[in-house]
Parts: C-alpha cells; sequence; structure tokens
C-alpha cells in the first residue's frame, strides 16, 4: 500500500521517474479532493471520480493495488509516463487510510487496458484464475507472452470485439476493457478516417474530380500547401514567418476540412485588434458566415447562440468564456492567431487555452521561439500534449543541466526540429523570395543629448549598483521591481529624455529621422512606418509634424478597434498621409504593404518583435523593395542589445528552422543567468577618441609647461607658447603625425600676446576666427577675461547645479509613481542639495555641494523658503533611514513644495 513519501525531492531540473512519482504522491496528500466510487460491482477495482471544490473533476479506473496498471483521465497520466498521478494517488490513499488497513483486496476481473508506461494495450489476469478457463483461451490468440495486444491496435481490438459477441454473458462479464483505452481507441479511429479522407481527396484531386480552389481567390503554390497541411494534419501549427499569409491559409483550410469532414462551427482566437482584420479577410476569401464576439458577457454568450461559421473572438475573453464554449458553443475547430501569447505556459490566458476542447486546431504564429525552448513546448502542448511529453521530461530532452539540476545549456535542437515535423510547416520569405521583392536594413547609430547622457547615467548607478549587489545575495523582489523599472527607463532615455521629462524636447534620433525623410522621395508612394515602443515618444515625434505641417496616421493601443481601422484606412488610401506612427499594437496582423520604408526608433528585446514591425510592410502583395532602418543611440544598452538580438535568432533558427550546427547552445536563464546577461549588456563600448583628443592627452602630459592654448580650427592645429626652443614646433609636428591618419592639420604657432591680440580683434568684428572643432585645456587670458571666463564659470555651474536638482527631482517622482517611496528619499536629498548649492552660487559665495546647515538657514531667509527647510535638510540627510513610510512620504511632498519656491526664486533674481 502507498505510504507517505519520505524520499526527498529535488529542486532543480534534474529529477528522476521515481522522484516525479513522488512529487504527486505528496500532491495527492497535500491537495484537498472529494473521491468518491463512480461505478460498477467491485468497491475497489472500479471507477472513482475525483474532484477538487473549486471545480474539476477525472475518472480514474483502479486495477491494482501495487502495481502501476491504474489510469486517469487527466492529461498528466496521458503524457508522463510513469503509470501515475495524484489523482490515482489520491484513490489509493483514500483507500489505505478508511477501508484497507488489515489487508489488500484482490482484483478478481480480466483487465484489458493501455498501459501508462510504455503506451501498450496490455491484459491481467486475476491471480485466482485457472490456466483452462474459457475466457484465457479465448484471449490468448491475441495477447502475446508480454501480455501485450498483437497487431494493429484497432484491428486487433475490433476482431476481439466481434469474439466477444459471440461468447456467453458469463464470459464477457468475467472481462472489464478500460473506458480510457476505448477515448484512446476512438481517437485512433478518427485520425485513420482522416487519412483515409486525405487519400480520396488527393486521389480526386489527381484525377480532375476535385481541385484546390476552394476560395473565391487564387492562392499561392506554397499557401496551397498550407492550407492542405492545416486540413490534413488536423491539429496543426503553421509557422510561416510574417507576411506570408497565415490567416488567408487557416481560412483557405478551414474550408478545405469542412468539405472533408463537414464542421459546424470555427471559433477563432486572436489578439482583440485583429479581430476586424480577419472579418475582412473572411469576407474577402469566403461565402461563410462570420460575426464578432463583444461586449459584456451578457452580450458575449448571445453572440455564440447565434448561428454562423466562424466566431471571432480574442485571447482576454477565453478567461471568462472557456466553460461555456466547451458547453454551449462545442466548435469543431479551433484557430489560434497569433500564437505566441500562449508561450507561457504558466500563465492563465495560456491554462484557459488549453482548457478549450475541440477535435481539429490550427495554430498560426511567426514566432513560435523567441526567448526560450519551453515557449514551443507551451504551444505544442495546445495541439498535442503527447509530443513532447511532460514539462520534465522536456527538460531531461532538451536542457543541459548542472549538478543541482540548473538549466546551463541547451541540447539535442535537432531532435527538438526533427520532433515538431509532423505538425510544423514552416516557410521562411526566403522560401518563396520570387514571388517577394528584396529588403535592406540599415543601422543608424545616433550619439544621445546631454540631457539624454546624464539621465541615462542615473539610471545607469542604478542599474549597476543592483547588479553588484545581486553578486553578493539575491535580490529582493523590491530590489528586482526598482532593477526593472530602470532598465526601461535607460531604454527610455536612449529615445529621448522627454519620454520621462516633459520639459525637454531634445532628441537626436528624431532630428535624424528628419534628415532621413527629407532625403526620401516626396511622391505619395513613398509611405513610411515608424515604430516606437513607447507612445510618448510617439507624440514627441506627432508634435514636430505637425508643426511641420506633415499629415500622419496613428495607431496605438488607447485608440478604439473603430478609430484603428480608420487610420489604417487613412494611411492605406489618402495620399498626403505618407507616415503611420505606431506602437507595437500594430506590430501584428496588419497589411501595410503600401509602405516602402519602416524605422524603429528603438529595439525590442526580442527579434521576432523586430521581425512583426519589418512584415507589416515586407509581405505579400509588397511590390517594392523595402528598406528597414533601425535607429540605435550609440555606445548604450541599445547598441549591446543587437548582440542579444543575433543570439535569439541564432536559437531560433536551430529549432524552428533546423539550422545546421544548431544540436546544442549556450543559454541564460533563471536570475543568475539574467544577470549576467545584463552585466554584459551593461559593459558598453567605450567612445572613440577624436584624434584631436588623443593628442592634447598626450601633449600636455608631456610639453605642458610649454604650452599656454591648443586649439584646432578647419585643417588648422594653432599652438599658443611663449617658450622659444626651436625644438617645440618639430615636437608638436611628430606628436601631430603619430595621432592623425591620413591627411594631418597645419601647425601654426603663436605667442601669447600675438594670440590674446587676435581675440581682441575678433571681438570687435575686425577679423573672424573659423569655428574651433576641439579647445586646449591649458588657456591663458587677460585678467579681464579671467573674470568673464569666472561669471561665466559661476553660471554654468548654477545651471548644472539647478539640472541637477531637476533630474533627480525626476527621478524621486518616478520612484514614487512605482511606489518606491523609501527609495525615493535619496534622490530627494539630492535634489535639494543640489538646488541650494546653486543658490548659494547665486548669492555669491563659492560652495561646493553640499552648503552646510549655517548656510542652509542664510539661502531660507534670503530666499524666503519654506519655514521647515532647515529642518527638512537635517531630516533628509541625517534621518532618511529611520523614517516611516508615512513620514517619508510627507518628506518628499516637503521637499518638493521647497524646490519648486527655489526655482521661483532662482527665475526672479535673474
Amino acid at each position: 500500500m502507498p505510504k507517505k513519501s519520505t524520499h526527498k525531492i529535488p529542486s532543480g531540473w534534474n529529477s528522476t521517474d521515481q522522484d516525479e512519482i513522488a512529487r504527486r504522491i505528496v500532491r495527492a496528500e497535500q491537495e484537498n479532493f472529494a473521491i468518491s466510487r463512480k461505478s460498477g460491482e467491485d468497491k475497489v477495482f472500479t471507477d472513482w471520480l475525483v474532484s477538487r471544490p473549486e471545480g474539476g473533476a477525472y475518472q480514474v479506473e483502479i486495477r491494482s493495488m501495487d502495481t502501476p496498471i491504474n489510469s486517469c483521465a487527466c492529461k498528466d497520466f496521458q503524457v508522463n509516463g510513469l503509470g501515475t498521478c495524484k489523482h490515482i494517488e489520491a484513490v489509493l490513499l483514500n483507500m489505505n487510510k478508511r477501508r484497507y488497513r488489515q489487508g489488500q483486496p484482490a482484483n478478481t476481473k480480466v483487465e484489458i487496458y493501455r498501459d501508462g508506461r510504455d503506451g501498450r494495450i496490455k491484459i491481467r489476469y486475476p491471480a485466482t484464475l485457472r490456466k483452462n478457463t474459457r475466457i484465457r483461451q479465448l484471449l490468448r490468440a491475441y495477447f502475446d507472452e508480454t501480455d501485450s495486444l498483437y497487431g494493429d491496435p484497432l484491428q486487433s481490438m475490433a476482431a476481439l470485439r466481434d469474439r466477444l459477441s459471440n461468447e456467453t454473458q458469463r464470459v464477457r462479464q468475467q472481462l472489464r476493457i478500460s473506458v480510457h483505452l476505448q477515448e484512446w481507441l476512438k481517437q485512433l479511429q478518427r485520425a485513420a478516417d482522416q487519412r483515409a479522407t486525405q487519400r480520396r481527396f488527393r486521389r480526386d484531386l489527381h484525377s480532375g474530380r476535385t481541385s484546390l480552389d476552394v476560395v473565391k481567390l487564387p492562392l499561392y503554390p506554397y499557401q496551397q500547401e498550407g492550407m492542405m497541411h492545416l486540413a490534413f494534419t488536423g491539429r496543426a501549427l503553421l509557422a510561416d514567418e510574417m507576411g506570408l499569409g497565415k490567416t488567408v491559409q487557416a481560412i483557405a483550410g478551414a474550408e478545405l476540412l469542412n468539405r472533408l469532414d463537414p464542421l459546424q462551427k470555427v471559433l477563432v482566437i486572436s489578439p482583440a485588434s485583429l479581430k476586424s482584420e480577419w472579418l475582412e479577410q473572411i469576407d474577402k476569401f469566403s461565402d461563410l458566415s462570420a460575426h464578432i464576439i463583444q461586449g459584456s458577457r451578457k452580450n458575449r454568450y448571445a453572440l455564440y447562440r447565434q448561428p454562423a461559421f466562424f466566431y471571432l473572438a480574442n485571447y482576454e475573453q477565453m478567461l471568462y468564456d472557456g466553460d461555456f464554449i466547451n458547453k454551449v458553443l462545442k466548435p469543431d475547430l479551433i484557430i489560434l492567431d497569433e500564437a505566441q501569447r500562449i508561450k507561457n505556459w504558466q500563465t492563465k490566458t495560456a491554462a484557459a487555452i488549453k482548457a478549450l476542447h475541440s477535435p481539429y486546431a490550427f495554430v498560426l504564429t511567426g514566432t513560435p521561439l523567441e526567448n526560450r525552448i519551453d515557449e514551443i513546448y507551451s504551444i505544442v502542448q495546445f495541439l498535442d500534449p503527447g509530443l513532447f511529453g511532460p514539462l520534465f521530461r522536456f527538460n531531461r530532452d532538451f536542457h543541459q543541466l548542472d549538478d543541482k539540476g540548473q538549466a546551463i545549456g541547451y541540447k539535442n535542437l535537432d531532435r527538438m526540429h526533427e520532433r515538431l515535423q509532423p505538425i510544423m510547416l514552416r516557410r521562411r520569405k526566403e522560401d518563396v523570395e520570387g514571388e517577394l521583392p528584396p529588403r535592406s536594413i540599415h543601422h543608424y547609430y545616433v550619439p544621445m543629448s546631454r540631457e539624454q547622457s546624464d539621465l541615462y547615467e542615473e539610471h545607469y548607478r542604478t542599474v549597476a549598483q543592483l547588479s553588484a549587489t545581486a553578486k553578493k545575495r539575491p535580490l529582493t523582489k523590491k530590489e528586482r521591481d526598482l532593477l526593472m523599472l530602470s532598465l526601461s527607463c535607460m531604454r527610455m532615455t536612449c529615445d529621448s529624455a522627454y519620454i520621462l521629462d516633459q520639459t525637454t524636447q531634445a532628441s537626436p534620433k528624431l532630428d535624424e529621422l528628419e534628415r532621413i525623410l527629407a532625403e526620401l522621395p516626396g511622391d505619395s508612394t513613398h509611405k513610411i512606418i515608424v515604430f516606437s515602443e513607447w507612445e510618448r515618444m510617439l507624440n514627441l515625434l506627432a508634435h514636430r509634424l505637425a508643426k511641420a505641417g506633415i499629415d500622419y496616421a496613428w495607431h496605438t493601443g488607447s485608440l478604439t478597434p473603430k478609430k484603428r481601422r480608420q487610420q489604417i484606412n487613412r494611411f492605406k488610401h489618402d495620399p498626403q498621409c505618407r507616415l503611420f506612427l505606431a506602437t507595437d499594437s500594430a506590430a501584428t496582423g496588419l497589411n501595410l504593404q503600401i509602405a516602402r520604408v519602416v524605422v524603429n526608433l528603438d529595439l525590442p528585446w526580442n527579434p521576432a518583435k523586430l521581425e512583426q514591425r519589418i512584415a507589416r510592410a515586407w509581405r505579400k502583395h509588397q511590390k517594392h523593395p523595402v528598406s528597414v532602418i533601425n535607429l540605435v543611440s550609440e555606445h548604450t544598452i541599445e547598441h549591446r542589445m543587437l548582440d542579444v538580438l543575433r543570439h535569439k535568432t541564432s536559437l531560433a533558427d536551430a529549432v524552428v528552422d533546423g539550422a545546421p550546427d544548431g544540436t546544442e547552445m549556450d543559454i541564460s536563464v533563471g536570475r543568475g543567468a539574467f544577470m549576467e546577461r545584463l552585466n554584459g549588456l551593461l559593459s558598453t563600448p567605450a567612445p572613440r577618441r577624436t584624434a584631436f583628443e588623443r593628442l592634447t592627452e598626450i601633449v600636455f602630459a608631456d610639453l605642458g609647461d610649454k604650452l599656454q592654448h591648443l586649439e584646432q580650427r578647419g585643417n588648422t592645429l594653432l599652438a599658443v607658447t611663449d617658450d622659444t626652443d626651436p625644438e617645440l614646433p618639430r615636437q608638436l609636428q611628430q606628436y601631430i603625425g603619430e595621432h592623425y591618419q591620413g591627411s594631418s592639420p597645419h601647425l601654426e604657432t603663436l605667442d601669447r600676446k600675438t594670440y590674446e591680440t587676435l581675440q581682441r580683434l575678433a571681438e570687435a568684428g575686425v577679423i573672424q576666427f573659423t569655428q574651433a572643432a576641439q579647445n586646449g585645456a591649458n588657456t591663458v587670458n587677460s585678467d579681464q577675461q579671467k573674470a568673464l571666463r569666472e561669471q561665466q564659470r559661476r553660471e554654468g555651474q548654477i545651471r548644472k547645479y539647478l539640472e541637477l536638482a531637476a533630474e533627480k527631482k525626476r527621478m524621486a517622482q518616478l520612484l514614487t509613481e512605482g511606489r518606491f517611496i523609501r527609495e525615493a528619499l535619496a534622490p530627494i536629498n539630492a535634489a535639494l542639495d543640489a538646488a541650494l548649492s546653486a543658490a548659494a552660487l547665486k548669492t555669491g559665495e563659492n560652495t561646493d555641494a553640499p552648503v552646510n546647515m549655517s548656510q542652509v538657514n542664510q539661502l531660507q531667509t534670503a530666499f524666503q523658503l519654506p519655514g521647515q527647510t532647515t529642518s527638512l535638510v537635517a531630516t533628509l540627510r541625517h534621518e532618511r533611514d529611520s523614517l516611516s513610510e508615512a513620514a517619508a512620504k510627507e518628506s518628499l511632498a516637503s521637499a518638493s513644495k521647497v524646490l519648486d519656491a527655489i526655482q521661483a526664486a532662482m527665475q526672479s533674481s535673474a
């Protein structure tokens, strides 16, 4: 009898079958099951019903108390290969505790069942059954010496049933044939019937009695192949690259399947934004009826009951409509569009989709694998849970595991690709390149503005600090949330500081985009799609376009489906509307072949999303070459993301496309590996220095006592010196030759007095200097110039302090909005220190931040700051770590008021 497991179950993925059995025994002990006898004469060896209070029940067949030959209707039993599950163990545990403590009962029935360990049909005789009984003699012709069924299961079981039908009732009553086995045989028979239907269709096609023209418009040959793959496979994955017409192939597949095996209802599940697109395509290619499922739950249920062939729903609705669909709609075919929505097997949406029932299923996705191989596992689970088996076997088969059971790499990717072949059809655009124009991809590396660099550096320091902490200990949830927030802020800043701070509108990327647009042909046939992950970035672009009088269409998640469709149609049909501004809400399902250029203002984390964006324009029926332009902030996390994208593309190529030499691959999974990847992203390449920067570094290190000034104006290098050493020009010329490649600048030397005379003449407008490319660090000026420069230096320092105060305040506000109240105290304190230092400089004091408490008190009076300013500064500097959350919120609000007061006072005294 089963006992409570004392087996130590490993925490990692490197488990044995015994570990997994023990895991199910523990679950049977811990979960609150209701167990009842369902039917049968025997009180033990019969059918049992195992249910949970929250819903869901499974039928369990008990044949033995000590041998794993029982069976269950649950999916885990059907695929795990263990011969047991938690429901079976719960029944055994229940019987052991309540009924049979004094000894095991004996099963008196001859059992025919499907073994859950090897999938073979077997027979089990009672120990008390004599060898010469009629039932043994009858069954001997059908089962071998290992008690396994001979021959083809369908033919052999059909023959056995015929034989039993001629036997007496007494003989038949000695035999029990598993209900689960009979359900499995029905599935085999359905598959056999499908193959027979397909053979007849192919014969009729070959003889000319039928054709592949099943929809109103002609299909390309590869689309006809996709249609037949879907219809003939029955439960199939169509993984064509974006832009090859998967929607049309699915509609045609449904039409063909309807001819082979008449269907009543087809449920199409897609992203909400694509339901109208599906309706248009169905109207275009089919005469079958369709309507969109929308509105309240009551309205949706009413729409499900209305007669139609296609029912168009979205993924979010399945969380609420699943039970109703299974009980009332009962679709014959379910089509999942953009099925990467269920790539995460742990989500509620994925669970809801996999709970839907239908004989046929089409899964459509151009990106079945985006980041990890378990994504394709989750998608295949919906189609055929037995293809990869349970997750623990999948992990064993395709992950390299270390001693602790942690995944450190992938293996057998070629075997994974082979295992997918029966259900998956995948074509890349180059497979049909004769029908598609070429595309070109260009990376434009754009420097960041000063505002961007400062803000980027702020978030970079937070990420670097958390990354360093993660090397010493695991991060807390709050720290992980702060890390992800700061990473997002770094990526936003790569686009423009405006996304986080609407007081600045500088964006070198948009400056570069304006130059790109100016270089493109101005006719209405050159239309452009501009993507950004951030709607606020598109708002900034829209403001510029409106100012320039340039028309554009708009597509974001905040628009209603009706308005999205209006914007799409305007872009397609209005010759004056040449730009389509979109977030990733437009990256899937839309047909925008009218465009010839796709501009990505930022890069997504995975290559599939990038390809989805591009595929809006580079797809079937595109008649012109397509240019793809990626704007990348150089020397940033975005720059390094290009390597991450290449790695993920290699993984998808190995599994989905069966790329050669793709058997094994190192991976990064888990939090530790994420931090490892993050450290790689943070190690940004150092900016390339100019020849002049390299020259000044060595010149002033070696000759600084001889030079007062060094600058480059155009192709002339100007050196200012009072040193009369004749070797100095020669030394300078030697350094120039070493640091300039190709054309070197011409060297001119001046004494200090001559240089100052030239400067005075330039200031008087008598002469004019060309713009200096760079200025040396050692400059000597007259006393008047020194005073002017000191004033400029002070004003510049004030600006820097105020800018720093504004940046720190923004950081505090961002953290506060993210509910990181205590974490916001440090940046708000830094903001106050910087603002007070600016105020001190304004009064004429020379000071370094932070100002002391005596100066704070003086500034409070001089600038008429709020009365609590001095005590607030003292609290934030010395007691912020001990503040309660309520006190922290109050301090943040007070600090914001003080900062506003300093800003107002500085502006009024300007």
